[in-house]
């Protein structure tokens, strides 16, 4: 009470915060003011002085103070030019279209820009102007030289903005770049060379992920710094797509799935399923009729285990006392004391399945089905305890051991990647549907965004589920895909040195915003009043019910040519209401994922005198709906939607599509008991109740503002449950991100070095010390391994070192490390003087970038790993967070050593020139290496001394034993003549056996 009293006399604290920024709206108007008796040069000429003087200026944060200074009249400036390009009726083409500019900035739209340069969320109303208040903030950014982004949702908008407010830019002396799907590189950084720069959130993470994964010289990086960005629809960016990270990935080397060999028994197994609940539904029925409902609450709860949206069970569930029933069985058997009989009841069906998790999970009926012979199948095996066993078996040999080893770990792989491929193609027969997750087109899965309803076109589910589903629907498998670079978009925004966002929604976000990306947000007042009329939700026993009351409202509205827009939230409920409107004579438009190609120019015609539109979700954002002539009398854009999302933000949005500019306008929500909302998330309980109190009969609808508040309520905790799953997600990729920046911040270093020699010679100071320490350190129980350290140096570097020269034993273990680091550089400096000196950078160059690029792959696919197992950890009582980091830490070691040691393998054994590589060759002292030689041991395996044995004049020089002499290089015996047998006529033409001639001495 108190606080609301308060707020009464004081404001809210966004009242506060705008009142504060007022007097800055009003200075704008002045200088406004000022400088309409400028010419246009002269008012063009302010942004050459203004650029001018910021470029004199090295430090960003000392350019963002003299850029606070110089708002207020940047602001004028904008405004003042949008106004003579208003007064000329100027016209141009925005995407092959003609356009005649007729914007000038409002007072609200200042304000919002003066949020948005702060680097705060402005919310404005949709209609209010979002497009052109961008201008303020990208035009007084701008002149600092550095480049600014402007982020949207798709590749239309990116183009339409770019092209719309390129013409004020344009007047005002600034470029404009534009970023779209498919553009080349050397196109690309011409974009982003820019001013001003517009294009999609993913398209900006792509390219991140190009530039610091891929690009292997400077030339081939396409960005330029990320200094200030603006988010349109920062809500529908920075939320709903912040689950699904960005990935670039290739094909996997092997491809070990078996879906299409387990699709027909799957297939089977979801047939028999159906049929068991269709069954189990048609006794439930039997024993409600006799009487008996505890009897049938339980069957009822088994069918809603086994099969979730079963017809006859959501028929039933219309029921109140069916209902209660159900809720009855269902609550006594998650008791603890009747764990045992819940189990036993989940083993009556084939698999269960959790619509909530989104998981499938097999019975011992389910797998005994399909694989009826080995009751092992889906048992994965002990690998410690049979590997124990082979060990302490003294009668095979360790080569025998080994052998049996690898065959273990490969019944281990096959098992696991039957069980997982089973698992997967049950999730997506259970769970995911055709026209809802997914549509099919040219012969391909393309995933459809739940939240906007448009096709997402080259993204994949990851784990195999995207092939499970091309499986189940017949179209042709591709392989596997291997990371090769990824990142959230979350973090890709987190780059930004200041970031902003507009949006008509993000209110009902603002703790979301403030805690992962520290924005605030603003609420922008409207322009003028808003005119809009909020009715109460209408909520219906079943779908059946509300889709009839919504076809009778169109109806309604058709007849008196009043516009509607109707919001579905999947294109299966689209398609279906569009051929409901079909049978009964009404013309319509549909909006949905299959048809995003017409999306601007549909949404623009939806105020037309009886028009109805048909949208999914929200496409056609960032189009304003105009109203025709005489609409305003007819009371407006009428927005019906059909089903209340799971987000409060989605709804309101939807909302907001009318009534824009002070326009009048209503909106109503049609709910039923069979929405996934309401099924899975508890709001139908109470509802349940309400219903039976009042004796609702067939075709009643309930309607109260307390109604809706227990939706709400429902909404929120769904809300609730997606954000914990975003900032879980955050929270391990926070890791990863760390090791992200340390590995491409060390590869950027590698490709902007002059003297990439140096950074090769730093890995060679590091990485040797280390090896001579693994190699030369002794333990309690252990002897320095100087044979396997004197192989390692052998077989890494063409220094042929004997033991007898190496000395390895007379010295310390850093003086051995610096006689090494010196023989290694002296030899590599031989080598880099053989090279084409114009190539030697390059090389180098390369050989770094090619170690960082093979081995982070790798590691990513290790992360991946990691993180699927490490949420078993939490059986043991343990955080899965803390073990993942702790396990991602000593990984990352792994990964920063191994880097330095494929450098170090790579270093003499890469060339820019086989000509010069083998003039190295030639310069080296060789020693012939016999063939019965052993192979180099490894670090822990001591190994037999090699026979050296020197061939003429070579011997002389290398065979001091001081080990101060020239490098000599190991090389094997080569014959200069074919191989001769034993029993083959020797070649020297004597006429005898070889073996009895030349073949004797050899």
């Amino acid at each position: 009470m108190v606080g609301w009293i308060l707020k009464k006399i004081l404001g809210s604290k966004n009242q506060r915060e705008l009142k504060r920024l007022m007097p800055i709206v009003h200075r704008i108007n002045e200088f406004d003011e000022q400088y309409k008796s400028l010419s246009d040069e002269a008012l063009r000429a302010k942004t050459a002085i203004w650029k001018e003087e910021l470029a004199k200026i090295p430090e960003l944060e000392d350019q963002w103070k003299r850029l606070d200074e110089i708002l207020p009249e940047a602001f004028a400036v904008v405004k003042n030019a949008a106004r003579r390009l208003k007064d000329r009726r100027d016209s141009f083409t925005v995407c092959d279209q003609p356009m005649t500019w007729d914007m000038v900035h409002f007072d609200v739209q200042l304000l919002g820009g003066v949020v948005l340069h702060r680097g705060r969320i402005a919310e404005m109303a949709t209609g209010e102007g979002k497009t052109l208040v961008a201008t303020l903030p990208l035009y007084l950014n701008a002149l600092t030289g550095r480049g600014v982004h402007l982020v949207t949702v798709n590749d239309y908008l990116a183009r339409r903005d770019a092209e719309w407010m390129g013409r004020l830019y344009d007047f005002l002396g600034l470029t404009v770049g534009c970023i779209q799907h498919d553009q080349e590189p050397d196109f690309r950084r011409e974009q982003y060379a820019m001013d001003i720069t517009y294009g999609t959130n993913s398209e900006f993470g792509f390219d991140y992920l190009r530039d610091n994964g891929m690009a292997t010289t400077r030339e081939q990086q396409v960005q330029r710094g990320y200094h200030y960005a603006i988010v349109d629809e920062v809500d529908s960016i920075l939320i709903d797509e912040a689950r699904t990270p960005l990935i670039i990935s290739g094909p996997a080397t092997i491809s070990t799935h078996q879906y299409d060999r387990w699709k027909p028994l799957i297939e089977q197994l979801v047939r028999k399923q159906n049929m068991l609940c269709n069954r189990m539904a048609s006794e439930a029925i039997e024993k409600f009729e006799q009487g008996d409902v505890e009897t049938g609450g339980r069957f009822m709860f088994k069918v809603k285990l086994g099969q979730p949206r079963n017809k006859q069970l959501l028929r039933m569930m219309e029921d109140p006392d069916k209902r209660r029933a159900v809720d009855k069985a269902e609550l006594s058997f998650y008791q603890d004391t009747r764990k045992e009989e819940l189990f036993a009841l989940k083993e009556e069906l084939f698999f269960t399945i959790d619509e909530k998790s989104n998981e499938a999970d097999l019975s011992e009926q389910g797998r005994n089905f399909l694989n009826p012979d080995d009751p092992n199948a889906f048992v994965l095996p002990d690998l410690i305890n049979e590997f124990t066993e082979i060990d302490l078996d003294p009668a095979p040999s360790q080569e025998e051991k080994d052998k049996k080893k690898a065959e273990r770990q490969q019944h281990c792989d096959e098992q696991a990647e039957r069980i997982h491929n089973i698992s997967q193609l049950l999730r997506a027969y259970c769970l995911f549907e055709k026209d809802v997750q997914y549509v099919i087109e040219e012969n391909k899965v393309v995933i459809v965004d739940e939240f906007t309803g448009r096709k997402m076109p080259g993204r994949r589910w990851s784990d195999g589920l995207h092939q499970a589903v091309e499986a189940k629907e017949g179209v042709q498998i591709d392989r596997e895909t291997q990371t090769l670079a990824t990142i959230t978009i979350q973090n890709y925004f987190r780059l930004y040195q200041k970031l902003a966002g507009m949006t008509g929604t993000a209110e009902t976000e603002a703790a979301e915003f403030h805690d992962i990306y520290k924005l605030d947000v603003n609420v922008i007042p409207t322009n003028r009043p808003v005119a809009r009329k909020d009715h109460n939700d209408r909520i219906y026993k079943t779908r059946r019910e509300k889709y009839s009351a919504v076809i009778n409202e169109i109806r309604d509205c058709h007849v008196r040519e009043q516009p509607v827009l109707v919001g579905t939230v999947s294109v299966e409920a689209s398609e279906l209401l569009s051929r409901m409107l079909k049978r009964e004579k009404i013309p319509h438009n549909v909006l949905n994922a299959k048809f995003h190609m017409q999306e601007a120019e549909i949404v623009q015609r939806a105020g037309q005198p009886g028009t109805v539109t048909i949208s999914t979700n929200m496409a056609g954002r960032g189009t304003d709906i105009k109203l025709g002539s005489g609409i305003p009398d007819k009371g407006g854009l009428f927005v019906i939607g059909t089903e209340r999302h799971e987000a409060r933000r989605i709804d309101r949005q939807l909302r907001g599509r009318c009534a824009r500019q002070g326009d009048p306008g209503s909106s109503r929500f049609y709910v039923s008991f069979e929405d996934d909302l309401m099924r899975n998330f508890g709001a139908a309980d109470r509802m349940t109740r309400i219903m039976e109190r009042f004796g609702l009969e067939e075709g009643q609808e309930l309607e109260h503002r307390w109604l809706n508040k227990s939706v709400e309520t429902a909404q929120k905790r769904v809300e609730q449950r997606n954000y914990l799953i975003r900032k879980r997600t955050l929270d391990f990729d926070d890791v990863m991100n760390m090791q992200r920046e340390v590995v491409y911040t060390y590869r950027n270093e590698v490709i902007d070095s002059e003297e990439p020699r140096t950074l090769i010679y730093e890995v060679i100071d590091e990485a040797v010390p280390a090896k001579v320490q693994e190699y030369l350190t002794a333990g309690r129980d252990e002897e320095p391994n100087y044979t396997g350290f004197l192989n390692w140096v052998n077989t890494t570097f063409p220094l042929g070192l004997t033991k007898e020269k190496a000395q390895f034993d007379t010295r310390t273990v850093d003086e051995n490390a610096q006689f090494l680091i010196g023989k290694i550089k002296d030899a590599y400096e031989r080598k880099s003087s053989h090279e084409e000196p114009t190539a030697v950078k390059s090389l180098e160059r390369y050989i770094i970038l090619n170690a960082i690029d093979r081995l982070w792959q790798e590691h990513l696919y290790a992360m991946d790993a990691l993180r699927e197992g490490v949420y078993l950890r939490g059986y043991a009582q343990k955080d899965p967070l803390i073990e993942y980091k702790t396990e991602a830490y000593d990984m990352f070691v792994e990964l920063m050593a191994n880097i330095k040691n494929e450098v170090l393998h790579n270093l003499f054994r890469s060339t820019s020139n086989l000509q010069a590589f083998e003039n190295f060759l030639a310069t080296l002292p060789q020693f012939l290496l016999r063939e019965h030689a052993p192979a180099a041991p490894t670090a822990n395996a001591p190994a037999r001394g090699r026979q050296l044995q020197p061939v003429g004049a070579m011997a002389a020089v290398g065979g001091d034993g001081d080990g101060a002499g020239e490098m000599t290089l190991d090389l094997p015996i080569r014959r200069s003549m074919p191989k001769v047998g034993r029993n083959e006529p020797c070649p020297c033409g004597s006429g005898k056996k070889y073996k009895n001639c030349c073949g004797r001495v050899a």
